[in-house]
Order: C-alpha cells, then structure tokens, then sequence
C-alpha cells in the first residue's frame, strides 16, 4: 500500500487518510506537536531537556573503545619486534629482520571481519526481536571467554581463530551504538551523538597504539600478549552500563509497548522541561512515523531492505561504510607498517603511529563545529575529494626518495587521517542513522556495516602485499592507487548521498517515497501530517487555471 501525495517541485505534502483508518485523529496531532516541538528547539534547549540521554548515549558508545582497541591492535603487531620474533619469517627486506608474510597479515586482518559478518547477521535479527540491551550484554559474556584465545596462542592459526570469534561481538558493538545514539536525542543533536561513536572508536585505536608502545621494551612474549589482556578490563564497566541504561523508545513502539516508551523517554529527558504529555506526543509522532513506513514498506526482514523505497536507503548506507575504505582510510590502519616502508625507523614510526591515532579524538571534535555550519552531504563529498588529493600527492612522493619526502609523507599521512577523521569517519555514523527507515534501522545499519567488512576483507587482501617489502613492495606510491578510487567515490557522493540535515525521520521518509533526487533534498519542503494539504491542493489548481488561461486565446469581438 503506498502513501500518496501531493509533489511539487519544492514541496511534498504527505496524504494521511490511510494513516488515519490506522490511527487516532488526536495521535496525528499529538505527533504533529512533538515535531513542530523538535524542529522549533534550539541547540541549547535540546541539550538541557535531554541531557540524561546524552549521557546514556554517549556511556553506551563507549563499547566502541574497546572495539576500537581490540580490532586495531593486531595490526600494531606487524611493525613489534618481539611478534615478528616470535610469528615472522627472517628477510632482509624488513628493517627489523622479521616479517609477516602477506597472506597471513590478510588472514589476521580479515579474521575480525569475517567474524563480524556471522555477528552481524545475528545482531538484525535478535536485536528486533529481544531488544538491543539483552544482545548487547549476551555479546559481552561471549567476548570474556573469546579473549582467552588471543592472549594464549600460540600460533598465528590461532590467533586468526581468535580473531574470527571476537569479531562476533565486536559487529554487535557497531550497530547498537550507531543506532541507539539516533533513536534517543532529537533531530539537533542527532548529528553530534552519532559522530561522537567516531570519537570513541579512536579513542580506542589511541589507546592500543600506546599500550603497545609502551609494551615493546617487554623482551618476551608477553610485551604482544598483554595489549590482549587489557581487552578484559572494559567488560564489566560495560555490562552494568548496558543493564542500567533505558531502552530504546523506538524499538518500545515497533514492539507495541507505548506506556514503556513513554516511561523510558521520562528516563531519558529532564523532567524540569519535558513534562509527562511532551512523552506522550513524541511516542504518538513515533507511532506515527511507524505506521508511515508500514504503508510504504511491508515486512521487517533483510529482503524488506531491498524492496521499494527501502531499496535505495539501503544502498546509500551500505555504500556510505564502504566508501570509508575506499577513501584510502585503510592505509591509516597499517601506519606502523607504511611508515616503515616509507623508510621511517621502528620507534619513530610508532611514535608517530599515536600522532596519527590521535586525530581521531582531535578531527571528532573539529566535526562538531563543521556540523552546524555545514550539511552532511556537503562534508562528506568535500572530505573524500581532499582525500583523493592528498593521496594523488603521497602517491607522487613515492617516488622521490630523499629525506625531505620521507618527512613529508609521513606528515601528510597525519593530514590525511585528519580530513578523514574531521568528515568521513564521523558523519557515516550519522548518515547510516538518518538514511535507514526506523523500522528497518537495525538491519539496515547491519547491512552497511557487512558491505564495510566485505570491503575490509578485500583491502585486507590488498594492502598487505601493496606495502610488503616480500610481495608488490609499492610503498608509499600505493597512495596513487587509492587516490583513484576517492576520486570515483565522490562522484558516488555527488549524484546519489542526499542531505539529511535538519529532518525528523517522517520527513525523510516522505522524501525517500516520493524520489526526490539528492541534490533537491535540503530545498524541498515535507508537510508529513498533511496540515496544509488543502493549501497545496487549492495553489496547485490555481497555478494550474492561470497556465490554461494563459495559453487560450481569447475570441474576437463580434462586430454587428
């Protein structure tokens, strides 16, 4: 069944009398207060009525430290000594006499990401069905015993064994976060809570890459195992986060739970400003909402997510965490590694590995301001396009092998995981929470997430041979490749990435349905309650009478 409207050039009025067979008429305005509310807040406002969400938000989001941590950790261990001592094969060709061969760095780097996908897959569906507190928590049991692989192998088939079980999990972590941080807050700080996951992933990636720097004057095995070890030190802070933070209201409402939505909102707003009847609109604009998409989308399942106008969300999102490695960000995550290849000495380079780490945090926190003078397209677009220069550029110097381009290329690496991290890396996390339909959210987000991993386990493939010194030994010219496909990525952005600034998720659904091109997003109008329909109806019919008088020739006068 299909929710038609009114479609202008600049304007797309929602037609609720199907809705309303569905729905109580005082629900329609109830909903229609809770998003003039929303839409009529300011910055300041939405931050003190719901600061209690913002906190619970951004405590969940921490799970992605410790994904952060864990995932990056293992490719830290391609440039330390005593792992190379201990797993590597003796060559020359390394500066430290031992290297990983390629095709078990791939098998390292894609352990995590296969597993992923399986943790993934499972998550869409046990997260719709038993609700994201209870997988979110059954993951962090998992992870505790999963751990014990990796800080006892002793082989690199069992690491990638561990590797493969851990990424169960840590799939999991990645899409409750995401989605929870763009179901509790309004529209205005909708943006800021989901890129802030961004800042938590780099949090963790800084932390590994100190924790194994500080472990390398370890002469033994364990300066590689205890980095593992501290994977068990966020489990239990954790867990009691997850136990005691509100549930979803979203998920209350698709489940039919609409007095525990209400309650839970209580919970996740200051009960000073947001009163017990501001609730009770916004549940009725969230079963409004609910209720659109039911009309214009059938099932919830993963085929639902290629069906109709979901068919299209699915694609930007999916595309959109592809697109991060695509934008050469993959060279980052073996920095230790391309640094090295580019001539820079052990220590140096892992010292300069945290620099590089720590613009996670730093570009983060530069996009929270780019965030409310700019719109999410407009980033993200602009951020690949300087991505592929600065690549063209380290590709270019690649070829120069002096002192001055060594410099220089590990400065614009920096750089490079700046932009990234100031535009790309923060605002997939809110795109892929704002293009996704409600009730598709979970299982969209895991299908953008599961094309990343598919693109990892290919760059997994790839950049280990690009950068070892035993296989396509390119070095830092590999920059040249990846400059190519951030080139092709923004055209991607410019013609199909819409702007989804500023819109209640009623409005973007209405926008989706009607198919509005991306580039008319930000300029068209969305009525979706259909207060103005009559207006819209009565222009449109007077636009229309003016071009048919226009355009009839009167008669002549009779002439007696």
């Amino acid at each position: 069944m299909s929710t038609h409207g009114i479609e202008e050039e600049n304007v797309v009025v929602a037609d609720n009398d199907q809705i309303v067979q569905h729905l109580d008429e005082k629900v329609l305005k109830d909903a229609a207060k809770a998003d003039a509310a929303q839409h009529q807040m300011t910055l300041r406002e939405a931050f003190y009525s719901h600061k209690r969400a913002i906190f619970w938000s951004m405590a969940l989001s921490a799970a992605l430290i410790m994904e952060g941590y864990d995932v990056v950790v293992i490719g830290s261990y391609y440039g330390q000594p005593n792992f190379l001592k201990r797993f590597g094969v003796p060559t020359t060709a390394s500066q430290n006499g031992y290297v990983i061969p390629a095709q078990w760095q791939s098998a390292l780097s894609n352990g995590s990401s296969a597993g992923g996908i399986l943790g993934l897959l499972v998550n869409g569906w046990a997260a719709d069905k038993y609700g994201p507190k209870v997988v979110m928590m059954a993951s962090l049991v998992a992870l505790t015993g999963f751990i014990f692989i990796m800080v006892f192998a002793n082989s690199l088939t069992m690491l990638v064994i561990g590797e493969v079980f851990c990424g169960i999990p840590w799939g999991v972590f990645q899409t409750l976060t995401t989605a929870y941080a763009s179901e509790v807050c309004p529209i205005h700080l909708r943006g800021y809570l989901t890129a802030y996951v961004n800042l938590c992933w780099g949090v963790g990636i800084l932390l590994s890459s100190g924790v194994v720097k500080a472990t390398l004057p370890i002469n033994s095995d364990w300066s590689w195992r205890l980095p593992f070890v501290v994977q068990w030190v966020w489990i239990i802070p954790l867990f009691l986060i997850v136990w005691f933070c509100p549930e979803s209201p979203w998920w209350l409402v698709r489940q039919g739970r609409l007095e525990e939505a209400e309650e839970n909102l209580m919970r996740l707003s200051n009960p000073d400003v947001f009163t017990h009847d501001d609730a009770k609109n916004t549940v009725s604009m969230m079963v409004h909402t609910t209720e659109l998409e039911k009309q214009t989308a059938g099932g919830t399942t993963y085929l639902d997510c290629f069906r109709r106008t979901d068919r299209r969300r699915t694609e930007i999102v999916m595309m959109v965490f592809a697109m991060q490695l695509l934008s050469g960000e993959n060279l980052i995550g073996q920095g230790v590694q391309f640094l090295q290849t580019a001539g820079i000495s052990t220590n140096l380079a892992f010292s300069l590995n945290m620099i590089l780490n720590s613009m996670f945090i730093i570009g983060t926190i530069v996009s929270w301001g780019l965030l409310s003078l700019f719109g999410r397209r407009t980033l993200y677009t602009a951020g690949m396009f300087i991505m592929a220069v600065v690549l063209a550029i380290i590709g270019g110097l690649g070829f120069v092998k002096t002192n001055q381009s060594i410099t220089a290329i590990g400065s614009l690496l920096i750089a490079l995981n700046f932009i990234y991290n100031a535009t790309l890396g923060p605002i997939c996390y809110t795109l892929i929470g704002e293009v996704s339909s409600t009730r598709l959210r979970q299982k969209s987000i895991v299908l953008s997430r599961i094309a990343y991993q598919i693109m990892n386990i290919t760059c997994g493939i790839i950049v280990p041979r690009m950068l070892s010194p035993l296989a396509w030994n390119w070095g830092p010219k590999s920059g040249l490749f990846w400059a190519g496909s951030a080139g092709l990525a923004t055209l991607y952005c410019f013609l199909r990435l819409p702007e989804t600034k500023g819109r209640s998720y009623g409005e973007l659904d209405l926008l989706f349905e009607h198919n509005i091109p991306a580039w008319k997003f930000k300029g068209t109008k969305v009525d979706q309650f259909g207060l103005h329909k009559e207006k819209h109806e009565s222009e449109k019919r007077d636009e229309k009478h003016e071009i048919l008088h226009s355009e009839v020739m009167p008669f002549p006068p009779l002439v007696s």
